[in-house]
């Protein structure tokens, strides 16, 4: 199974609407892809007590083969990155992983 993350970096000056990624962006990236599976996570702190997190969200979508992923994303790619202004001024960060455990 292969999980694809994509991770949007905290910082100051960074804007990210938590509500329209969850409620348009995400289950149209669900419709337009067909995971598996995906699912969102909201950072709320780093590994340090009192620090910041990473990531403002992140989210992960699993996936068959590479080549599933790849297929959606062939297809409707254009029509999602267009939408990322709608909610984010954060450059995605993309990680593609084997799950093995």
């Amino acid at each position: 199974m292969i999980r694809i993350s994509v991770h949007y970096r905290n910082g100051d000056g960074k804007r990210f609407d938590l509500d329209y990624y969850v409620k348009k962006h995400m289950p149209m990236s669900g419709r337009l892809l067909k995971p598996i599976r995906y699912e969102v996570d909201k950072g709320i702190a780093g590994g340090a007590p009192g620090s910041a997190a990473p990531f403002v969200a992140s989210c992960h979508f699993y996936f068959d083969t590479l080549a599933d992923f790849q297929k959606g994303m062939s297809a409707h790619g254009q029509e999602l990155i267009a939408d990322v202004p709608n909610y984010t001024n954060i450059q995605p960060e993309i990680q593609v992983s084997e799950i093995v455990g």
